[in-house]
């Protein structure tokens, strides 16, 4: 099977109590399964990382921001999945911005995200540490504790 390549950019998007935005959805090609993950996806051809951050988060949280807002990325990975029948490699950054509160706005989705995401949620890192549902990244509580000191800012 072939695998695809792509570079990604993610949003871990963090309130005054220390919690983040996690985006709720699946894959159409298997029902039934649903998982947890920030917001942010694929780069469009020749978008700088911060660009496609913003621009995704945008999308799917209607939260607009400067890419430079996003400052530098705060962590890196590289991630392998299916998604709609087809395998993917994806080298994904993500940044940190804080913000007091936002209340999601669903209005700038386009119809693959309407598909896929179902739900939203406000999440600390002891309530993903206790869940037993699918979150991505993984060790992402662990990884607020290092960036957010307790309190949240």
């Amino acid at each position: 099977m072939t695998v695809i390549d792509r570079r990604a950019a993610r949003v871990l998007l963090v309130d005054d109590a220390g919690r983040t935005l996690l985006l709720h959805g699946g894959d159409p090609a298997r029902p039934g399964e649903s998982w947890w993950f920030t917001p942010g996806g694929g780069l469009d051809d020749g978008e700088a990382l911060a660009e496609g951050a913003a621009r995704e988060l945008f999308e799917e949280t209607g939260l607009r921001v400067d890419p430079a807002e996003l400052g530098d990325p705060v962590w890196h990975e590289i991630t392998e999945f299916s998604f709609r029948a087809r395998s993917y490699r994806q080298e994904q950054d993500f940044f940190l911005l804080r913000v007091s509160e936002w209340r999601v706005d669903r209005a700038g989705m386009d119809d693959n995200e309407r598909e896929t995401i179902t739900g939203h949620r406000w999440w600390s890192a002891a309530e993903i540490e206790a869940s037993d549902e699918q979150i991505f990244p993984a060790g992402l509580a662990g990884l607020l504790r290092r960036l957010v000191p307790v309190g949240g800012r």
